[in-house]
Parts: C-alpha cells; sequence; structure tokens
C-alpha cells in the first residue's frame, strides 16, 4: 500500500453524508456533489498542476446551482453530456457538460432522489429514491417511459446492463431486481442478498455492471463482493478479502478486468476479478462513498462522506494490465490498435491526472512521466477511417443546420426566394412573451419559454364547453400546434442529435388512462402538423407526410411532391400544400394542394394553389362547412369550389373591407358567408396573447369590378349566395347517393333560393331604373320559383316596360313548358267491391288541363285528391310526394289510397267511371250532368289552382 492520499475539500459537510463523483468520458473533466450541498462543481483536470509545464493560471471549478437543496446523486451520459443531478428537493435536472448550462428539469418525486443511472446509448434515465416506484424517462424527449415498482424500500443504487436488456436496482433492505427493459416487468427478484442500510441514510447499497454485460457485482453480506449471472441470477463467485466490514460502493474499471471496492472499514480495495484477489489498498480518514474510474489512464477518483475527493495515481500496479487496455471510447476509435491512454483519441489533448495533493505539494522533480505509446503509422485501414470520419462529421453539420428558420419564413432555392413551411394560426416566438402556437375558432395553445423550459396551456373560447384542460411543462421546445374538439397535436423542431424533432398527442378526453402518446424523428424535423377525426397529421423534412390513429397507430406514410407549405385538417379530410416546382423567373411562387379523405383512403383534390402576384400563402384552413380555403399575404380569401370542374374562388379582398391602410387582418376562421379575423394596427401584422385578442366579423366581399349599376353589395351577395347554393346542392347530391336524409338541407336550400330571388328582383329593379333591359331578362332566367317569377313581372309591369314585361311572360311560360313532364302510369287501384279503371297517362289528361308544373328541378309536390260520387262511385284518392314548403297543399278526407303520380305534375284530372256511361262535373264549371243514368255525380279537387291553367270542359 503506497502513501496515505490526500483529499482536498470540494463540499463541506459537518456530518457523514452521500457524496458523489464521476468522470467525464474524455478523462478532462470531473463532476462532484453531496448531498449536504446545492451545488454541483465540474473541475477541469486538462490543466496542468502549478510548478509543471504550461502552470500558472489555476483553474476554477464550474459551479452548478439549479437545485434548492442538496445533490444526492449525479450521471453522465455516455457522451459526457448531458450530466443529471438528483437532489434532496425530489426533482431531476439535466444540464450541459461541461459548459454546466440549464437544460430542462426531467422528473419529479414525492420524496428524495438517491440513484440516478444512464443506458449505453443515453436514450434512457433510471431515477429513483425514497419513492418506491422507478421512472425510466427518454432523454430524446424527456418523457416518463415506465414506472417500475417493485421494491418495499428506497431505492439506492440501479445499473443498466451493457447490452440493453435489463436494468439492476437494489434497496436499502439489500433486494435486488432485474427488470426487463422491453417489458417493464421483473424477471428475477433476489430479496437480502446485500446488507441493510435502511437506518442509515448516508450509507447507500450500490450495484454494477461488469462492462462486458455478463455479470453483476453486489455488496455481499459478509463484508464480500459477490457476482451473480446476467441471464439466471446465479450466484457465480464472490471477492473476499480484507476488508473487516459491508461493501458500500464500488466501481469496475473500463475493460472490466479490476474492481475497486470501498468498505465501511474506511478502506478502498482494488481487485483483480479474474485472479479474485485484491491487489491494491488505501486507508483513508473518513469512509470513501463513491468511486469513478478514469475513462482514459490509470486513475481512480474517491470522494469520502464530508465532502472531499481526490485522485489516486496508478491503483493498478503499473507492471499489470492497464485498466484501459482494449478499451473502445466510440466509433472512430475502433481504428487505432494502441492508443495513448492519457490524450483524447483523436484529438492530441493531453489530460493530467495528478491528485489534487500533488498539485500543491509536489515539485517538478518529483513528477512522474506519464508513459506516451506511439499511435501506429497510418495505412489503408487509417486512410478509410478517416474518410468515415469526416463523412460522420459531416451528417452531424448536416443534422445540426436542418431547417433552424422560423414560421412563413422564405429560403432561396434556384435563384428566386420560396417560403418556408408555416403553422397557420401560430405567432412567431418573441423573449419573454407568450406566443401563440395555435389559435382557432375553438380555442388556442399557448406557449411560455421559462428559466430554459416552456409552459404550454391550452384555452378554449367557450369557458362551459367542460373541464379546463390541465397545462403542461415543455421540456421539447413546441413550436407548432393544432386543436380540435378531440385533443390538441404539438411539434417540436429538430435541435441536434440529443434534441430529436418531436410529434405529441393530448386527447382531451379518454376511458383509457395514459393515453398521452409522443413520436421521436431521427434525423427528420416535423414541418407542419394538423389534426381530424380520429386521426394526426404531420409532414416532415424529408417530404414525408405521416398518418397517424388518434390512439398512436403509425397507419400511412405517403411521399408528397415536393416541401411542405402547410396543412389542414378537418373531420376526414387532410389537405396538404406543398412546392410544385422552383420558383418562375419572375420570383413567383408555384404551389400545389392535394386534399385526401383518411377515412377511405382517397384523394379528393389535386390542383394548383393560386397567389396573387407577388404574394405568400398566409393562411390555410377548412369553412365550418368543410370547404377548403386559402389566404395569401396581399390579403385575398380564396374558397375552392367543384365549379368549372374544379376552381378557386376568390370570395373576400382586404382591399374592399379595410378602413384604413393601418390595418392589417390574422386570420382565425370562417362560415358559409362570414370571416373571422383579428385586425391588428401596423406595424403589428399578428396579435398578442395579452390582452386576449378581439375577433372581428366580416362579410365576404368578393373582388368585384365597378358596375354601372351601382349596386356592387347587392351583385356581391348575389355571387356569395349562387356559391353557398351550389355547395349545398352538391352536398344534397352525395347525400342523396349515399341514401342519407336530406329534409334539413332541402329546407336550407329553399330558403337560399329565396333569399337568392330577393336579391335578383332587387337587381332587376335596378336594372329597370338604369334601362339594362337585356341584364334584367338574364336576371329573370334565374330566378327560381314561380312566385318570383311573378313579382318579377310586377315590378316590370309597374316600371312600365311592356318589352320587358312580354320577355318575364314569355319566360314563364316557357318554364312551365321545360319542367312539365309525363307522369309515371299509376297501377290499378282495387276496392272491396270492384276494380276501378287505371288513371291515364298525360296524353290522356292533357285535353282535359294543362297546368304549370314545379320549377324547381328534383322536387316532388304531394297532390291530395278526393272525389265524390254515388255509392256506386269508387273514392279514389291520389297523393304525391313534397319535399319543399313552397307549395301550400289542402289536406283532403277520409283518405283511402295514396300514390306518387309525377315528380312535376301540379294539378291531376279525376276520371270517375260509373256503371252506366257518366261524364264527371268539372270543379269551377256549370251544366256538366249525366246523359244516361239518373245517378248524378260530383268531383271535388282541392289543391292549388295555378292561375295561367287553362281548363277546358269534356
Amino acid at each position: 500500500m503506497g502513501r496515505l492520499l490526500k483529499l482536498k475539500e470540494a463540499h463541506k459537510s459537518d456530518t457523514p453524508v452521500t457524496c458523489s463523483v464521476v468522470w467525464a468520458h474524455d478523462g478532462c473533466h470531473l463532476a462532484t456533489s453531496c448531498a449536504s450541498d446545492t451545488e454541483v462543481l465540474i473541475h477541469d483536470m486538462s490543466a496542468p498542476p502549478p510548478g509543471r509545464s504550461g502552470a500558472g493560471v489555476v483553474t476554477s471549478p464550474v459551479v452548478l446551482r439549479h437545485h434548492k437543496e442538496g445533490v444526492t446523486a449525479i450521471a453522465l451520459g455516455p457522451t459526457s453530456s448531458p450530466l443529471a443531478s438528483g437532489s434532496i428537493d425530489h426533482s431531476v435536472k439535466l444540464c450541459s457538460f461541461p459548459g454546466g448550462a440549464f437544460q430542462g428539469n426531467v422528473t419529479r418525486f414525492t420524496l428524495p432522489i438517491k440513484s440516478l443511472a444512464f443506458n449505453k446509448s443515453g436514450t434512457l434515465l433510471a431515477a429513483a429514491g425514497d419513492d418506491d416506484g422507478i421512472k425510466l424517462i427518454s432523454t430524446i424527449d424527456l418523457t416518463i417511459s415506465r414506472v417500475l415498482k417493485g421494491h418495499k424500500g428506497p431505492v439506492t443504487g440501479l445499473s443498466f446492463d451493457p447490452k440493453n436488456d435489463y436494468l439492476a436496482s437494489i434497496d436499502s433492505f439489500g433486494t435486488v431486481i432485474y427488470w426487463e427493459l422491453s417489458t417493464g416487468k421483473p424477471v428475477h427478484t433476489l430479496k437480502s442478498i446485500a446488507p441493510n442500510h435502511n437506518s442509515d441514510s448516508s450509507v447507500l447499497n450500490t450495484i454494477s455492471w461488469r462492462p462486458d454485460g455478463e455479470m453483476l457485482a453486489v455488496p455481499g453480506l459478509r463484508n464480500d463482493v459477490v457476482m451473480y449471472d446476467r441471464d439466471t441470477s446465479e450466484k457465480l463467485f464472490n471477492l473476499k478479502g480484507d476488508h473487516e466490514k459491508s461493501v458500500c460502493s464500488f466501481c469496475w474499471s473500463p475493460n472490466g478486468k479490476y474492481l475497486a471496492t470501498s468498505g465501511l472499514d474506511k478502506q478502498v480495495l482494488i481487485w483483480d476479478v479474474d485472479l479474485k484477489q485484491d491487489i491494491e489498498r488505501q486507508k483513508f480518514e473518513e469512509r470513501v462513498c463513491g468511486l469513478s474510474w478514469k475513462p482514459v489512464g490509470n486513475a481512480l477518483a474517491v470522494i469520502d462522506v464530508m465532502g472531499r475527493f481526490g485522485i489516486w495515481e496508478n491503483p493498478v500496479p503499473i507492471s499489470m494490465k492497464s485498466p484501459t487496455e482494449g478499451v473502445v471510447l466510440n466509433e472512430s476509435n475502433a481504428l487505432f490498435e494502441d492508443e495513448d491512454e492519457d490524450e483524447v483519441l483523436g484529438k492530441g489533448i493531453s489530460c493530467y491526472s495528478g491528485s489534487l495533493d500533488d498539485s500543491t505539494e509536489k515539485s517538478a522533480g518529483d513528477f512522474t512521466p506519464i508513459s506516451s505509446k506511439k499511435v501506429k503509422k497510418r495505412g489503408p485501414l487509417f486512410d478509410e477511417g478517416e474518410e468515415v470520419l469526416q463523412e460522420t462529421e459531416s451528417r452531424k453539420r448536416r443534422r445540426e443546420n436542418v431547417c433552424k428558420r422560423g414560421d412563413g419564413d422564405v429560403r432561396e432555392r434556384g435563384g428566386v426566394m420560396m417560403q418556408e413551411a408555416f403553422q397557420a394560426g401560430s405567432t412567431p416566438t418573441e423573449q419573454g412573451k407568450r406566443r401563440f402556437l395555435c389559435y382557432n375558432l375553438l380555442g388556442c395553445v399557448t406557449s411560455l419559454e421559462n428559466d430554459g423550459f416552456s409552459h404550454v396551456e391550452v384555452d378554449f373560447h367557450d369557458t362551459g364547453r367542460g373541464p379546463r384542460v390541465p397545462s403542461m411543462t415543455d421540456y421539447f421546445g413546441f413550436t407548432m400546434a393544432a386543436l380540435n374538439e378531440s385533443g390538441c397535436v404539438l411539434a417540436s423542431p429538430f435541435k441536434g442529435e440529443k434534441n430529436m424533432s418531436t410529434l405529441m398527442y393530448r386527447p382531451f378526453g379518454s376511458w383509457a388512462n395514459n393515453s398521452e402518446w409522443s413520436m421521436r424523428f431521427e434525423l427528420e424535423e416535423v414541418k407542419a402538423v394538423t389534426l381530424g377525426k380520429n386521426w394526426v397529421a404531420a409532414v416532415t423534412s424529408f417530404n414525408f407526410l405521416r398518418i397517424f390513429t388518434e390512439g398512436g397507430l403509425q397507419m400511412h406514410i405517403l411521399s408528397v411532391n415536393g416541401p411542405v407549405v402547410t396543412l389542414a385538417g378537418f373531420e376526414d379530410l387532410l389537405a396538404v400544400v406543398t412546392h410544385a416546382s422552383d420558383c418562375l423567373s419572375s420570383g413567383e411562387q408555384v404551389l400545389e394542394m392535394k386534399v385526401f379523405n383518411i377515412r377511405y383512403a382517397t384523394q379528393t383534390i389535386s390542383c394548383r394553389l393560386p397567389l396573387t402576384l407577388s404574394s405568400h400563402l398566409s393562411w390555410l384552413g377548412f369553412s365550418e362547412d368543410g370547404r377548403i380555403c386559402s389566404f395569401d399575404s396581399k390579403g385575398i380569401l380564396r374558397v375552392y369550389s367543384d365549379q368549372f370542374g374544379g376552381s378557386w374562388l376568390p370570395v373576400f379582398s382586404v382591399d374592399k373591407a379595410r378602413k384604413s391602410e393601418d390595418e392589417n387582418y390574422w386570420i382565425v376562421g370562417l362560415n358559409a358567408t362570414k370571416l373571422f379575423c383579428v385586425v391588428c394596427k401596423s406595424p403589428e401584422s399578428y396579435p398578442s396573447v395579452m390582452p386576449k385578442p378581439v375577433l372581428t366579423i366580416l362579410d365576404f366581399s368578393s373582388p368585384i369590378a365597378s358596375s354601372d349599376l351601382g349596386a356592387d353589395e347587392l351583385e356581391n351577395e348575389f355571387m356569395i349566395n349562387n356559391l353557398q347554393l351550389s355547395e349545398i346542392r352538391k352536398k344534397i347530391k352525395d347525400m342523396e347517393a349515399c341514401g342519407l336524409d336530406v329534409t334539413a338541407l332541402d329546407d336550407e336550400a329553399f330558403s337560399l333560393e329565396v333569399k337568392l330571388d330577393r336579391c335578383i328582383l332587387k337587381l332587376i329593379a335596378s336594372c329597370c331604373h338604369s334601362d339594362r333591359l337585356v341584364r334584367a331578362t338574364e336576371l329573370a332566367r334565374l330566378l327560381s320559383t314561380q312566385k318570383s317569377l311573378k313579382g318579377a313581372i310586377t315590378i316590370v309591369t309597374a316600371s312600365k316596360l311592356p318589352i320587358l314585361q312580354e320577355k318575364f311572360s314569355a319566360i314563364l311560360e316557357e318554364r312551365m313548358l321545360e319542367d312539365l313532364k309525363m307522369p309515371e302510369p299509376i297501377p290499378t287501384v282495387r276496392s272491396n267491391s270492384r276494380t276501378t279503371n287505371s288513371i291515364q297517362p298525360r296524353n290522356s289528361l292533357s285535353p282535359m288541363m294543362e297546368s304549370t308544373p314545379d320549377f324547381y328541378n328534383g322536387t316532388q309536390n304531394t297532390i291530395k285528391l278526393k272525389i265524390k260520387s254515388s255509392p256506386a262511385t269508387e273514392t279514389l284518392k291520389l297523393v304525391k310526394t313534397h319535399s319543399s314548403p313552397r307549395d301550400n297543399l289542402v289536406e283532403g278526407e277520409d283518405i283511402s289510397k295514396e300514390r306518387k303520380v309525377g315528380s312535376k305534375l301540379e294539378k291531376l284530372a279525376t276520371f270517375v267511371k260509373t256503371k252506366g256511361n257518366s261524364s264527371s262535373e268539372i270543379p269551377g264549371k256549370e251544366g256538366s250532368s249525366s246523359s244516361t243514368g239518373n245517378v248524378k255525380q260530383q268531383a271535388e279537387l282541392k289543391v292549388p289552382i295555378n292561375p295561367f291553367a287553362r281548363v277546358k270542359k269534356v
């Protein structure tokens, strides 16, 4: 045993407490912590000590003050970043290493933290303490992957299997559990195989896998260390030496050949595990509670229960194999066979590892040179490896430079500027201010950055909608969101290898617990998100359209034709806007839009998306009735319509609605006829979160030309109503094809027809006053109802325009003839006594009566006919169904039969045949009597009488 190693105070403690020490993977920095100190210290071990070459500047440690109470555990990721710390304040935090910049809060417990551990790849962080559960936290998005429960006491030690199959844990009662990471279930439970330290909080049972993952080291009950098999958990052997009391801490050398153990007897022993014997030992003034082998070199860092630490140089005799021999630090080091173990491979940075007492007590003459093995000459393998390293660095640079521009930005491509992807309804980030991630007619999602992380809230405009959605701490840096009645989806950008782009969905109500889910994208970045009825969608920087179910199932991955601009969703419809090509030489963008039906996996629309000259797309969304709409930076709102085979119709112009030049319109949503927006005063182009934005409701105003009628408002109303009626008729047609009830839509269409006719009549009156007779005639042909045509005739009669009156009358007669169609033959109606003759087809009826047909195509009128005759005469009633409320029909009495007559016939003549040869009396005519027989017959017809109908006497 060498001379006594003197330790230097790092943390001050008056009583024995738990302290921790850990080496960085480059061997140039060391982190220490103490349960009595709220600070974590990062020591720079690469600077030469005073008295040696390059000395003169003493480097002070980096002090991290992120916790409010003492730090009980620290752990480093596999690449020395990040540094995780757990505290008595129940929190686990992350910071950068060695800089120490705060990165975020990971999780909170209800009791103090006792142990932390990273897996080999650094993707999982395990945290445990006085709580009864172990939390597995994804370091990519900082979400809790699993909570493992099985221990009956405080969990004091954690260790991941290097092969990433198991997590081993130990509690203060000495129970060890093997957890299977794939299922989260315990596969082996070894009860009371380690000492019971539940009464002393400063003594923690530890546990550690050998670097090859073949065995697990556990402190034994006989002042020894016991090795257990990886798969069977059977006892393999133990290391029994000169420890006089229980082993409380140990650490494997980087190559797994040696094990350093610390006991309650204040001794630290170095073991050759293959020989199963101790080869070196060191006695300390206080119990050593923390050990850490230097990753590159023959040195061991120790820290005692009073917060003092030091470096034990050459704990393995130099005559024996180095504790780091054969270790590959990373992929690039596999290209080297014999490396200088005291240099950072591939960097040439010498890291001194002399003990702290040496730095103040030894002179330059006492310094023992560190061995310097030479790197082998470069050969073909080295040259090939250098290319691999260069390619790796190139990939890293590409990943770090993945699209960091803000929403709505433009980027140069092909010599001109192309619009970058944006999220409709979001606002830019402003330091210290809350911003909108999403704002629509339902509510909003807001975010506020604070102390390195963000606070996300969801609010609904209708406060009585239901229970308030809990706020969320955002550890990912979400920059976009989408919101509907079922939930919200959020996404963060790519920020480096350790901060991948993340997609998260939060349902507002679910029958299952833990229904929230998230997805991470390696090397991809989410550019835009949206959601609909039972689905969530995102487009990434790889031009992949990813579609998920509400529960997180990955349903479809589609390739879009170009870089995405934005997304929009509504029920089963998903709209995607992409760049169809590079910009034109004039600088104009070429955008393409596709609309998919997610439910049926079909594409319903594929077209170019028009933009005003020198503008870019500012907003895309669906109206409340499901019409896709776009709004550009020049203030033109367009609605897609099936008219003319699918066209974009401009329905709103900011120039028409703007009251002053300093007004900017920030679109929120729209319904069939109105636009909802927030009016901002220049230079602001978007609203702030506080005070709450005030919605302004504007009527659609098409960019119509100034008319010579001076009736711009009427012409605008005519165009908007005509568009709305066209959409309703299309819905009726689609629903009828599916066999659905269209009664409500029929009523809505009729109301809109009346409204449109009223507008047309006003335009006809304006044409009459302006002597625009041809235009008035064209408008008359657009009238829907017979009553409206009569009203038009009344207008022209009052205007004393006989020529126009004649034209309108001709239109009315023409409409009657066009709409009059041959009714279907009506089958024979049988009575109890005898069979009556079937009603004759139209050619038999027309000589008797010519009627004005219904003028609305596709409707059926209800005709109720009552015929009175002698007892010998059959009573017949014919009924034709009516789907429009425009005809006021008279109810008949004593209905015996109902029949559908025809689709457009409004009057039906009555044929009554008695036993004798008799003639019927036609309503409204006198002098009709029977020519044979003594029975007089009378027929009564209760139907609306058209004044233009000509009734002929038979």
